[in-house]
């Protein structure tokens, strides 16, 4: 039965099923892992049984082929599933932690307790698996959830929708369908944490609105992250790896390839492999990459304007297209596009692409490479391809990201035992597994006092407890 969307944009409402959630989250703080781990299989259950649906919604949104949707939304959430349900009664454990010499007679631990409410806002260009990810973590801490899904993804929006309602009472989680309106009327609640994924500029704004309320944030954000190719690597291997990773999804991916920096020498085996690797992924029949079923489409006709303007621009200013190029704008196709001769000053080196565009820069030294990337904000990745571990250890050593992948790309992202995320400009907070976990939930310290006291110490501080102090400071 297709439900009809909760489409809550009154601010009455709003507040009313935020306070049913708020009363809700007494229960779900004193919940078992067995009482969430068979919240988390009912989930697991539906994803699976509903893999077809699931497809036709992402084709109608973007194209999408089924198989990518099987590799990019449901086995990433299986995964990240699977590792919470094997897991969770480990990670709800109270966690005991050593005892220092000086704090003689206590014994500590840590315990994991829900945070509360929480708000999950999810992206659109992998919106099964940004949503269900951090729910996931959300369920296992023991929370309630808000999910606002993008709404240019009006199919798994849907998805998401039924989903939820027929597993999951409001008043446990809720999916509400709006625009950026709905968004800043959610932004004014005081959740105990909100977990965002979506462009660096809209997480500025998602930061502001929580610290009116001080609510802990989760942010996955994006920018531009590099790849560097040194003489060293397997060029072929690496070519066909990059194609992957960069044209997945139509290159709509938070952790795409961004631009290439490779060794000048290597640079035109480079192309000539990558215009390999992009024939054999799609275009094996040679009927063109818009008859390939294997293709994803542009989200949205603005983004396709977004991406066809940083094209122009690239170009009009000198960059030359090697491969690819062609755009369809009523098919909202641009094929698999490499830019040469680009400089700093272009648009497509500014901004996070977020698209099928792909900038190729030759670099001499090391040091040059080092110089470039320290001058830009930190990425949410940097993948390194290098056959000397020696130098795979110089770029490591030199360089900052959120994660880092050697001689492969995106493969981190769904490692569930693995923390994910960004640094500074390109996230706040980690996901996956136990990280996901920890983000939606209070680490609280317990100490407990088993013998002794500390009543030597007591005032008045006496020439007595003035030499225990010294005495402290000196052997504890």
């Amino acid at each position: 039965m297709i439900l009809p969307p909760f489409n809550c944009e009154n601010k009455t409402q709003l507040r009313d099923l935020f306070d049913a959630q708020r009363r809700q989250t007494v229960f779900l703080k004193e919940s078992s892992a067995g009482e969430r781990v068979a919240k988390l299989k009912k989930i697991q259950a539906y994803l699976l049984a509903n893999r077809t649906v699931l497809a036709k919604a992402l084709y109608a949104d973007s194209r999408k082929p089924a198989t990518e949707t099987d590799l990019t939304e449901v086995y990433g959430t299986i995964n990240e599933l699977n590792v919470a349900i094997r897991h969770l009664k480990r990670w709800m454990k109270p966690q005991p932690v050593p005892t220092p010499l000086g704090m003689l007679g206590i014994t500590s631990y840590i315990q994991y307790e829900p945070k509360g409410v929480t708000l999950i806002i999810s992206p659109w260009n992998y919106p099964i698996y940004l949503t269900l990810k951090p729910l996931i973590s959300a369920i296992a801490a023991g929370n309630t959830a808000f999910i606002k899904p993008s709404e240019q993804s009006p199919g798994a929006s849907a998805f998401l929708r039924v989903l939820v309602q027929q597993l999951f009472p409001p008043e446990e989680v809720a999916v509400l369908e709006g625009d950026a309106t709905l968004a800043q009327y959610l932004l004014e609640l005081p959740f105990d944490h909100i977990f965002f994924t979506g462009s660096s500029e809209v997480g500025k704004g998602v930061m502001t609105a929580a610290a009116r309320n001080l609510t802990s944030v989760t942010l996955e954000l994006g920018g531009k992250s590099p790849v560097i190719i040194d003489e060293t690597a397997e060029i072929r291997t690496a070519a066909r790896q990059i194609a992957w990773g960069k044209w997945i999804n139509n290159g709509q991916t938070c952790v795409a390839p961004d631009f290439i920096l490779i060794q000048r020498s290597e640079k035109d085996r480079f192309i000539r492999e990558i215009r390999e690797a992009i024939r054999v992924m799609y275009d094996a029949e040679g009927k063109g990459i818009q008859a390939s079923e294997s293709y994803a489409r542009i989200i949205n006709d603005r983004h396709f304007q977004r991406l066809k303007s940083l094209l122009d621009d690239a170009v009009q200013k000198g960059a030359t297209v090697s491969i690819g190029g062609q755009t369809d704008a009523g098919d909202r196709l641009m094929e698999p596009t490499l830019l040469e001769n680009v400089t700093v000053k272009m648009a497509v080196m500014q901004e996070e692409i977020f698209g099928p565009l792909l900038p190729v820069i030759p670099y001499d030294t090391r040091e040059e490479v080092v110089r470039f990337l320290g001058g830009r904000p930190k990425p949410l990745v940097l993948y390194i391809f290098s056959g000397k571990e020696s130098n795979r250890q110089f770029w490591l050593n030199r360089t900052t990201a959120g994660n880092t992948v050697l001689n492969d790309t995106i493969i981190h992202f769904a490692h569930a035992e693995l923390p994910v995320g960004g640094v500074n400009q390109s996230g706040i907070g980690k996901s996956n597994g136990f990280y996901g976990f920890q983000e939606f939930s209070n680490a609280r310290g317990v100490v407990k006092r088993q013998f002794g006291n500390l009543k030597l110490l007591y005032p008045p501080y006496s020439d007595k407890v003035k030499r225990m102090v010294k005495i402290i400071l000196k052997f504890f």
